[in-house]
């Protein structure tokens, strides 16, 4: 059996402040994908990811972005599009605690070897550094896990209402953005996808995708329709990386008519006690392996504790 859980946990240090570390230290996962890590190597807290192996990319925009793989065993392989990984088992990273008083690191940034490298399909480069995509081969089954922090994007540019909006009207840029990124990644996950076929291995990849894919996967989707993260041209993509015979929604499968279960609520208002949430947290995997899925759970709270406006999404998979 398998514990595989995906969590954007917006910032380590104020994740580990909410429990985190001890939620990490009791769920038994025997792997967890990070989304907005938020810290540099310099600025990892005490004990970040407990007794795990981590691969790491923080990118290089300080504060923001940060994709995590953290597995019971080194990792047999690991990519990143920069080319680069902060690599460590537990052992290392204790030591790690000191780089905020020494500035170089005990965990080095370890070059991604040639053969293991998937190449970019066009358009990610721009992305390459900003620690948005990571993925690990495990040791001891024959499996990659990846993980991704998709941009959350914006509006289209007649969408865009000023006195609706929280932040200044952009004319479509973020927007544009996210979707250059989609169709990019779409050729990317096509690719990585065959690669690890190729190899024998089953494929997974989760993380914040920031889209509800269907009026299931979102609470209020009525007064949502024409907001970033619920568009239709947003959902349509999603609903073209998934079919029976490449990747499958795990959680989607488990429950086929569920609303939710959400994995998103907003900090304000009452939008976690009525759990007005968003879907936007996935599993997606390979058919035999989404076949193998016993169970999926949502952690809302942890000693009744959020641990991120994001919660963990944790499935249990029948596999040796």
């Amino acid at each position: 059996m398998l514990r595989i859980a995906s969590v954007n946990i917006n910032g380590i240090r104020a994740t580990q402040r909410r429990g985190f570390g001890d939620w990490l230290g009791e769920r038994g996962c025997d792997v967890v994908a990070l989304q907005e890590v938020r810290a540099q190597a310099a600025k990892l807290p005490e004990g970040a990811f407990g007794e795990y192996h981590v691969a790491l990319d923080t990118g290089t925009l300080p504060g923001r972005n940060g994709v995590a793989v953290l597995t019971r065993q080194a990792p047999a392989a690991v990519r990143t599009w920069s080319g680069a990984a902060l690599l460590g088992g537990p052992s290392d990273l204790s030591g790690a605690l000191l780089a905020d008083r020494d500035p170089t690191p005990p965990v080095p940034l370890t070059p991604i070897p040639a053969p293991d490298h998937v190449p970019l399909a066009r358009g990610l480069g721009r992305f390459a550094a900003e620690g948005r995509y990571l993925e690990v081969d495990l040791a001891d089954a024959p499996l990659t896990i990846a993980c991704l922090y998709l941009p959350k994007g914006g509006l289209p540019a007649h969408l865009q209402r000023p006195e609706r909006m929280r932040e200044a009207p952009d004319g479509g840029a973020r927007y544009a953005r996210k979707m250059g990124f989609m169709a990019a990644f779409s050729r990317y996950l096509t690719r990585t996808r065959r690669a690890a076929a190729g190899a024998g291995r089953e494929f997974l990849l989760m993380g914040d995708l920031n889209i509800a894919h269907t009026e299931r996967d979102l609470a209020n989707w009525r007064r949502n329709r024409n907001n970033d993260g619920f568009l239709p041209e947003e959902r349509e993509w999603l609903g073209r990386q998934l079919s029976p015979r490449t990747l499958v929604d795990v959680v989607r499968r488990l429950h086929p008519e569920e609303d939710g279960p959400y994995s998103w609520w907003s900090w304000l208002g009452q939008s976690f006690a009525k759990d007005a949430g968003w879907r936007i947290d996935y599993h997606l995997a390979t058919p035999r392996l989404a076949r193998s899925a016993v169970r999926a759970e949502v952690d809302r709270e942890f000693r009744g504790q959020r641990l991120s406006d994001h919660s963990p999404v944790v499935v249990d998979y029948d596999w040796p």
